[in-house]
């Protein structure tokens, strides 16, 4: 029985035959479904190359459409309405990727399995749509949020720079001061509304 056949527009249950042409990137099955990734929220063709997904991260639509209509891009590598995705949107996915994972390890591996793309390519257009690589627009949001942090909180710059990303609290302090121009104390002290 198909997907389909039990709910109209979606469904998180997926056959096991419809998850095995997801995994072996069967083209046979392309045209009769569409899985979409909530956690990348982009939808392929079963016969994608992409990394597989976790299977509790998947939702299946008999058309192209419907992901559209559930606010699902298409993935760039295997079109699947047929379309090439322009670059602006495509670069649009990452930097709201970047925004909900920014406190995560992000590398351009990661950037690129997210948004179903190659590494180089990835760094490519990112660079000719934003004007940043992505490893300096990443830096920039988590300065951003520590900045943020520093002024609305009393955390330990060793805590905020755990949660911004950056594990590391000298090499935060340093990226901070570059991004700034001063030490992350030093800025607390500055804008310090108490």
């Amino acid at each position: 029985m198909k997907p389909t056949e039990q709910h109209d527009t979606l469904s998180s249950w997926i056959p096991h035959e419809y998850w095995e042409a997801i995994i072996q990137n069967d083209h046979t099955y392309d045209g009769t479904f569409f899985y979409a990734v909530q956690t990348t929220g982009i939808f392929c063709r079963p016969s994608c190359k992409s990394r597989a997904p976790k299977s509790g991260n998947v939702l299946i639509f008999s058309h192209a459409e419907q992901a559209l209509a559930h606010k699902f891009r298409p993935c760039k590598r295997c079109k699947p309405t047929g379309e090439r995705v322009p670059d602006q949107e495509w670069i649009q996915g990452i930097t709201e990727y970047i925004a909900k994972h920014y406190m995560e390890p992000l590398t351009l591996d990661v950037l690129a399995v997210a948004s179903h793309g190659s590494p180089y390519h990835l760094h490519r257009v990112f660079k000719r749509v934003t004007g940043q690589t992505p490893v300096q627009y990443i830096q920039a949001k988590r300065i951003s949020e520590a900045q943020t942090l520093l002024k609305r909180t009393h955390l330990a710059i060793n805590e905020i720079a755990r949660q911004v990303g950056i594990s590391n609290p000298a090499y935060f302090i340093s990226v901070f001061r570059k991004h700034t121009g001063f030490t992350p104390a030093h800025y607390r002290e500055r804008h310090d509304s108490s």
